[in-house]
């Protein structure tokens, strides 16, 4: 009997939380791929998924995407997911981090590969971000206190594309947007422009929040393992902005949830589908940073969390992605409920007491 040719995906950043979610999640539902995957290792922490994806049967490329000859090694494939990247929105203005590097992993690394899926015939799939939409117009939205949480007062709002089910394509997506959020943006359109000049399929996805076990969280990006696992271990918390309120609120949801729906776009042979959508938790699976504390409270026990009225450049006070068009065009939810996938990082927490040290 003749073997049925399987569908090649390289995938880059696979050795990160969501790269290596990804592999999990396709393993397990799909044996009809073969995986090659490329990192660079330079993320704390990312070198612990190495003999575990090595064991999926995953061939795995130490090697940076900013650097052209790294490529040269790796075999011809169907398909490059994107999901390498320094997803912080204080990289490069805080003090801490170079300008100039993110510009080169989250730009520069798109373009060579773009150049590789040119060369190679294979399509890209971009995992981009909801840090594209404008920080102006989403710091300005009038907003209300509903229980323990901010909602948009769409009464008072005059930004098209935000409605009560969250933030839609359609929303502003000019610059102020942070580094990052600019850096992503850049990436979309040249991806876009690759695609259309050169006949590869392109998909672009923005992913809001993403979260579950394993996720070398911190405060300004994986927030809500950050929180769970720093409650767990008694480190200091602050509800920073806001009044201190911490009313802020942002939804979430595993990048294991990503698979069926690239699978479907890996497969699409069809007429003109939207290339752009938003993916996220939506209003169901949201939180703001108190009603989070009110579950680690019930889960781990009491404790206080300090006020602090410090005000950051781009915080927002609400962010829920709108993923309409996503389910509209490809049938997409997110598949894990928000207290599995709560409980599986707190599970984790527990079996992991030092894990935040990983992403120091």
């Amino acid at each position: 009997m003749r073997a049925i040719e399987k569908m090649k995906i390289l995938i880059t950043g696979i050795c990160g939380f969501v790269g290596s979610s990804l592999v999990e999640r396709l393993c397990r539902d799909n044996e009809e791929v073969e995986i090659v995957g490329i990192d660079n290792l330079i993320r704390s922490g990312s070198e612990t998924n190495r003999k575990r994806l090595k064991d999926m049967g995953v061939r795995l490329y130490h090697g940076d995407i900013r650097m052209r000859s790294d490529f040269e090694a790796l075999p011809d494939v169907d398909w490059v997911v994107d999901a390498a990247a320094n997803p912080a929105v204080m990289a490069g203005v805080d003090g801490k981090t170079s300008s100039r590097q993110l510009l080169e992993h989250n730009l520069g690394g798109t373009i060579e590969l773009l150049e590789y899926c040119r060369a190679r015939k294979a399509g890209f799939i971009l995992l981009s971000t909801s840090r594209v939409y404008g920080v102006e117009p989403l710091a300005s939205l009038p907003m209300k206190v509903e229980g323990r949480r901010f909602v948009p007062d769409l009464a008072s709002c005059s930004v098209c594309g935000v409605s009560g089910e969250g933030v839609s394509e359609s929303f502003p997506a000019e610059p102020p947007l942070s580094l990052y959020g600019t850096s992503k943006r850049a990436a979309e359109l040249l991806a876009l422009e690759y695609g259309q000049a050169f006949d590869f399929p392109v998909w672009i996805n923005r992913c809001g929040v993403m979260a579950g076990a394993g996720q070398f969280g911190r405060a300004d990006q994986g927030i809500v393992s950050f929180w769970i696992h720093a409650w767990r271990s008694g480190m200091p918390l602050r509800y920073i902005g806001f009044g201190g309120s911490g009313n802020q609120v942002r939804d979430f949801f595993h990048p294991g949830d990503l698979v069926h729906l690239m699978m479907r776009q890996m497969r699409h042979t069809g007429g003109s589908v939207p290339r752009i959508v938003n993916l996220g938790g939506g209003t169901g699976i949201s939180l703001s940073l108190v009603e989070l504390s009110d579950w680690c409270s019930q889960r781990f026990g009491k404790r206080e969390v300090e006020a602090s009225t410090l005000e950051r450049p781009f915080d927002i006070p609400w962010m829920v992605m709108d993923s309409a068009l996503a389910r509209e065009t490809w049938g997409w939810k997110p598949e894990t409920a928000m207290e599995s996938l709560l409980e599986e990082i707190a599970s984790h927490a527990e079996s992991y007491p030092d894990w935040l040290r990983l992403a120091e």
